[in-house]
């Protein structure tokens, strides 16, 4: 299959270009690791596909109209609540 079939095949079945799914999908791990762990911006860079951090912060900024350390702090500041109300609970209980 030509590459260009296989590009007209593919984004008459999925609606979006190869690319810009391939894209979508290094976002979405990017955000899963920044949501769950504690690498830095250019080890998630790395791990999701985007090879370095100034690459990351273009596309993810693109997509989630903010940036890979702010979308993190929204999770810490979520984590953290989650264990002290964990804590508290168990402490009353």
């Amino acid at each position: 299959m030509s590459p260009r079939t296989f590009a007209r095949r593919f984004t008459g079945s999925t609606g979006t270009t190869p690319y810009q799914w391939l894209i979508h999908q290094r976002i979405r791990l990017a955000q899963r690791l920044l949501e769950t762990s504690d690498l830095a911006i250019d080890s998630v860079a790395e791990k999701s596909g985007f090879s370095t951090g100034a690459n990351l912060r273009k596309h993810f900024s693109r997509a989630m109209h903010t940036s890979p350390q702010a979308y993190r702090r929204t999770f810490q500041v979520r984590r953290t609540f989650q264990v002290r109300r964990t804590f508290q609970v168990r402490r009353t209980g």
